[in-house]
């Protein structure tokens, strides 16, 4: 597939990383030569140095022949009117990031739609969405709910007081369709592991797993952990996804948000009705303990700074509280954040660009999630009549060996996938596979 990316800031050159390392053909454009440097000693990319609103620049970057293009600027308004110039030179599909929630709203939608814009994306509503959705499931590390939450695949971290430690991860004696889960995966340290018979588990292992509908508690209660019901929670920045989360929560809990700008937490203050705006330094402890962060059953970081958020992160956890959140936008960070302790990552490039993939997809592809505590995804496949997948057993299926099946839902029935299952045409399979074998994954529902 061919793919413009307008905009080598952070998230473009993000996709660039993960696009081109899926075989598809990328070229990038931005008007800063610095940074289109610093994306092509990254990736295998083209670079196009200019103004992607000029039609010249984007006739240079390929729109005419691309099969998608996606603008990631920072300024919204450049994305939109680059993308519709893009539409009307050619491209197949258009992709926009917005900065304005007001765009989002239906009638909104069809005003871009009718512009030949196929789809935008607002990155701090996906990451609050996201940070609520966790808040909902306070003892997983991430969860994420498949074939209308028929299947769920859930994360969670094993604690020294976990049943599972030392068991066979898959164990032959009771690995059937009626499990109510699989393991697809456990991170161990740095490294991601598809387990075989020969694995255990261990003590601080990152447990990736398929679960039934209803199970959910019961295979989380596994990792030594219980749910925290959240009365009190606290917010660290006054950003937009702070502002979000304090706005979709504080009907049900009481929130505090801290914010250190004066003049912007007046400002919140008067915007949320029904949360506690505190003007303070979140890195600074003695005040963080005068504002009961210790009470706290929830900590949510979302400052622009992943240092900040990393730094209040830890002093939440060391003040006992249950639930913590933090933003990292820097990639680099994300595993050293998981290191110290830190429940829950949320980085902006990771949950939009799991929006953005499955339209680089040809099979027939419900959803995908980049995985912010592993290097893997996790897709949910229609399967087409006739593909590979419906004519052999799971066993004799070939997949590649970074790849697992972890869940089926036929209908109204739902089970864990095992060797011996048989996939039939139009059922919805849920897939847990490391980024290099995705492509090579879908070809066998398609």
């Amino acid at each position: 597939m061919k793919i413009v990316i307008a905009g080598a800031g952070d998230m473009g050159t993000h996709l660039a990383r993960m696009l081109s390392g899926s075989g598809h053909d990328i070229t990038i454009a931005d008007v800063d030569t610095k940074a289109l440097a610093e994306v092509g000693s990254l990736a295998d990319v083209i670079t196009v140095e200019g103004d992607v609103t000029q039609f010249s620049v984007l006739r240079k970057a390929g729109v005419r022949k691309c099969d998608l293009f996606i603008a990631v600027r920072s300024v919204e308004n450049d994305n939109i009117l680059s993308s519709v110039m893009a539409k009307q030179l050619g491209a197949k599909k258009v992709i926009a990031r917005v900065d304005s929630k007001e765009y989002l709203e239906p009638s909104s939608k069809e005003i871009f739609i009718d512009m030949g814009l196929d789809y935008i994306f607002y990155p701090e509503q996906i990451a609050a969405r996201e940070v609520i959705n966790l808040l909902g499931h306070t003892s997983s590390a991430e969860h994420v709910d498949f074939a209308a939450g028929k299947l769920s695949l859930i994360a969670f971290r094993l604690e020294l007081t976990s049943p599972l430690l030392g068991r066979m991860i898959i164990d032959p004696e009771y690995y059937n369709e009626d499990l109510d889960y699989r393991t697809v995966a456990i991170v161990r340290g740095t490294q991601t592991i598809i387990p075989t018979v020969t694995d255990r588990y261990e003590e601080g292992d990152m447990v990736y797993a398929i679960v039934r509908h209803g199970a959910t508690q019961r295979v989380v209660e596994l990792s030594g952990r219980h749910d925290v019901v959240i009365r009190n929670m606290m917010i660290l920045g006054g950003s937009r996804v702070g502002i979000r989360i304090a706005t979709e929560m504080q009907n049900d809990v009481n929130v505090k948000m801290v914010e250190f700008d004066a003049a912007k937490a007046h400002h919140l203050a008067e915007m949320l009705d029904k949360t506690l705006v505190i003007n303070e330094d979140g890195r600074d402890t003695e005040a963080m303990m005068e504002e009961d962060l210790a009470g706290m059953d929830a900590f949510v970081s979302v400052t622009g700074s992943s240092e900040t958020n990393i730094l209040a992160a830890m002093l939440a956890k060391r003040m006992g509280v249950k639930r913590v959140i933090a933003e990292v936008e820097n990639i680099n960070y994300i595993s050293l954040a998981k290191s110290i302790g830190v429940d829950t990552i949320i980085n902006k490039k990771l949950v939009t660009a799991s929006n953005i993939f499955r339209f680089t997809m040809t099979t027939d592809v419900q959803s995908i999630k980049c995985l912010t505590g592993s290097q893997a995804e996790v897709m949910e496949f229609i399967v087409k009549p006739n593909s590979p997948a419906t004519k052999y057993t799971i066993r004799d299926l070939g997949l590649p060996e970074d790849a697992t099946i972890g869940g089926v839902v036929r209908g109204d029935r739902v089970f864990i996938a095992v060797d011996d299952t048989q996939i039939n045409a139009y059922d919805r399979v849920v897939v847990f596979a490391m980024p290099e074998s995705v492509m090579r994954v879908a070809e066998f529902f398609n």
